[in-house]
């Protein structure tokens, strides 16, 4: 970010949590073969630990990342923000 901010450019990350992807289904089903559980399981599970008690869909990766390409964040830089819902790593 410093280095970029003299030509006017921001720089900044975004931190999806768990989103429902085809990469997740495939997560949640290998984790179900791993912990004999069915399909939809794993991650049914793992959304219970996010404080909005759900996974992420694309969208609400998409909103953030069009606000931070936006004008709205032009004196934000050299940031990382999560977006997970509230999902805590224990």
């Amino acid at each position: 970010a410093q280095e970029w901010a003299e030509h006017g450019i921001t720089v900044n990350a975004y931190c999806p949590g768990i989103v429902d992807t085809n990469m997740w289904v495939e997560v949640d089903r290998d984790l179900g073969a791993i912990n004999n559980v069915g399909e939809g399981e794993s991650m049914k599970a793992m959304a219970a630990g996010i404080t909005l008690g759900r996974v992420s869909r694309g969208e609400d990766v998409a909103g953030f990342v069009s606000y931070l390409a936006g004008p709205d964040s032009n004196y934000m830089t050299g940031q990382s923000a999560l977006i997970d819902g509230g999902m805590l790593f224990v």
